[in-house]
């Protein structure tokens, strides 16, 4: 299986690693391991010259000694993320849930993976932060909206997830997960961590306690304490027998995750396409079929919540009997796929241009060149369109250095790019004006300036992403602004794929 270089991938089933290039472990109470696609720091060859001056930050107050609280949790130490542990301090906990909250649904793949590095990072709370682990919550619930269920998980679980702050979201990204099992123990032996009665009913009832969960159901039900769809369902929950007898149930728009596991335990599993992505977490399981599968795997590898080489090794798992739509892209990967196995170099060139189409029209652009960039560049295919097709995939891939010598003379802006030196004689559009304007600043955008010269870093690098992320198609100022405040803080190669892709993924160069 290929696995995407410069990736660093949190694996949530074995012992924590510091060293970069090595897996990064979570937790150890999960079977199998599930990753997300993070901004590694970008390693500088010993012969180029720095990048820029740097960025120097005052220094921060430090927390007294203690407890570790909840906010600082992460699962990417400092020595992994290049950012150092008092990211978040000088920043007050309103304004970065502020932040988090406005994360785009579909940002650019390279603040995608930003936001990920930021999200699990391990550092210093705002010195604001209460007892109520607020800032850990605003970005459990960016990761769940992103798909990441599992990362975010893990997250909980370092933080100790069985008191009344995090319970409620223990249980929820539980649910998605389907591993409710250790949070409803808790319940059952605690039952104040939630004030949710739909929830200690549940527990209870999985406990084993029937008698219990029902005489709290009836009580729930007369004081007005559960929603009329909660009530219905828990009531078919609670005595299957009326399952056939009781009212059919329509889905509610009012979707939970403990609703979504009542209806698929009444035999009647709600489609998660047009659910929330955190949802597309039930249908992997090895109990959905195949199409399935793959649809709810494309849609969580769109945000970089599900690892490149798991989506490869669904769509290459068996042969498509249909075609059509999913079918249709299983088997231009699968050709694809035994053609690089081929090592024939015509054979590539023929199956290339409708694989990438494939990917393309589903936005699964970073995941192919993730998976075959490299590979690519290890053939030289025949001059045409294929090799030029090739040349761009591998731009866009974490290998995009490597491929930058192997670009032809129409390619040469990219090229340069690619070794963070585009020449502004080269640049042949507004937009690639704007990135060359970008690379030949040494500091921070003055739009950022201000929150870094207070120590804000955290706030400044998520306000350049979110910049960069909705500057839209002409916005050429904030594209300059938001890639040199991320080239100033070190972000060097979150700056040139970002780069890189808004001038190939929608066909500007």
């Amino acid at each position: 299986m290929r696995q995407a270089k410069a990736l660093i991938l949190v694996f949530l089933a074995a012992p924590v690693s510091t060293t970069a290039q090595e897996p990064l472990s979570a937790i150890d109470w999960l079977d199998a391991p599930v990753s997300v696609s993070v901004a590694a720091p970008r390693s500088v060859p010993p012969d180029e010259s720095p990048i820029s001056k740097g960025i120097i930050t005052p220094d921060v107050a430090v927390m007294p000694l203690g407890a570790q609280r909840s906010d600082s949790v992460g699962l990417l130490p400092s020595d992994t993320t290049g950012l150092p542990s008092h990211l978040w301090q000088a920043s007050t906990t309103a304004t970065l849930m502020a932040q988090l909250s406005a994360l785009p649904d579909t940002p650019l793949p390279a603040t995608q993976a930003l936001y990920y590095t930021l999200l699990l990072a391990e550092a210093d709370p705002p010195a604001d932060a209460g007892a109520n682990a607020a800032f850990l919550i605003a970005r459990l619930n960016a990761l769940r909206t992103y798909g990441a269920v599992d990362p975010a998980l893990a997250l909980l679980e370092r933080a100790g997830p069985a008191t009344a702050p995090l319970f409620d979201s223990w249980l929820d990204l539980a649910l998605l997960a389907g591993v409710e099992d250790a949070p409803c123990e808790a319940l059952a032996q605690n039952p104040v961590l939630t004030d949710r009665y739909s929830a200690r009913i549940y527990c209870t009832a999985r406990a084993g306690d029937w008698q219990t969960a029902a005489l709290t159901f009836e009580s729930a039900q007369a004081l007005g304490l559960l929603s009329a769809v909660e009530a219905d369902l828990l009531a078919q929950f609670l005595d299957p027998e009326t399952i056939d007898t009781g009212p059919e149930l329509p889905p509610t728009p009012g979707m939970t995750p403990l609703i979504f596991r009542l209806y698929e335990a009444m035999g009647r599993p709600m489609p998660t396409g047009g659910l929330p992505r955190a949802y597309a977490m039930a249908d992997l399981r090895p109990t959905a079929g195949w199409k399935a599968r793959i649809e709810a795997a494309e849609r969580l590898a769109r945000t970089g919540a599900l690892p490149p080489n798991r989506l490869l090794g669904l769509y290459t798992e068996r042969t498509p009997a249909a075609s059509g739509g999913v079918w249709d892209r299983a088997k231009a990967i699968q050709s694809f796929d035994k053609a690089l196995g081929s090592a024939q170099p015509e054979r590539i060139a023929a199956t290339l241009p409708a694989a990438w189409r494939a990917m393309r029209e589903q936005g699964l652009h970073i995941v192919f060149a993730d998976l075959f960039g490299q590979e690519l560049l290890d053939h030289r295919l025949p001059d045409g369109p294929a090799a030029d097709l090739a040349l761009r995939i591998a731009l866009l891939s974490p290998d995009y250095e490597q491929a930058a010598p192997k670009a032809t003379k129409s390619h040469q802006f990219l090229a340069g790019l690619a070794q963070g030196t585009p020449e502004a004689k080269l640049a042949r559009s507004d937009m690639e004006q704007a990135i060359t304007d970008a690379f030949a600043t040494t500091g921070p955008s003055p739009d950022h300036a201000g929150l870094l010269n207070t120590g804000k870093l955290g706030q400044a690098i998520l306000n350049a992403a979110l910049q960069l992320d909705t500057a839209g198609p002409r916005g050429y100022a904030q594209i300059t602004s938001a890639l040199s405040t991320l080239r100033a803080v070190g972000l060097e190669d979150t700056a040139r794929r970002a780069a890189l892709q808004l001038l190939l993924l929608d066909g500007r160069a």
